[in-house]
């Protein structure tokens, strides 16, 4: 179980994760709704995974409004793939014992 990444265990950080691993980025507003968050909950766990390197966040207009778009690194893709091998193997081992 060492292998979870404990910065992007919890649910919100997992699922925004799992949301940026499939496109190339997203506006921050899109993943709020998505996530069903506040402004400043969703800002926080942002802040986590830009500080350790796990997502970048793009400040721009669209249709003349400033948005946020957030994006994982390289970095990011790579630990949360080893997070998902990492709950799988998890998974694996309980349905063998199960």
């Amino acid at each position: 179980m060492s292998d979870l990444d404990p910065l992007i265990h919890a649910p919100a950080r997992l699922r925004l994760c799992a949301m940026l691993s499939v496109v190339d980025d997203a506006q921050f507003a899109t993943v709020r709704e998505r996530l069903d968050v506040s402004d400043s909950v969703l800002s926080k766990h942002v802040s986590a995974l830009v500080d350790a390197g796990y997502v970048v966040a793009r400040k721009g207009a669209l249709d003349g409004r400033r948005t946020t778009w957030l994006a994982l690194t390289s970095a990011g893709r790579k630990a949360f793939g080893a997070h998902v091998a990492a709950l799988r193997a998890v998974i694996d081992a309980t349905d063998e014992t199960g």
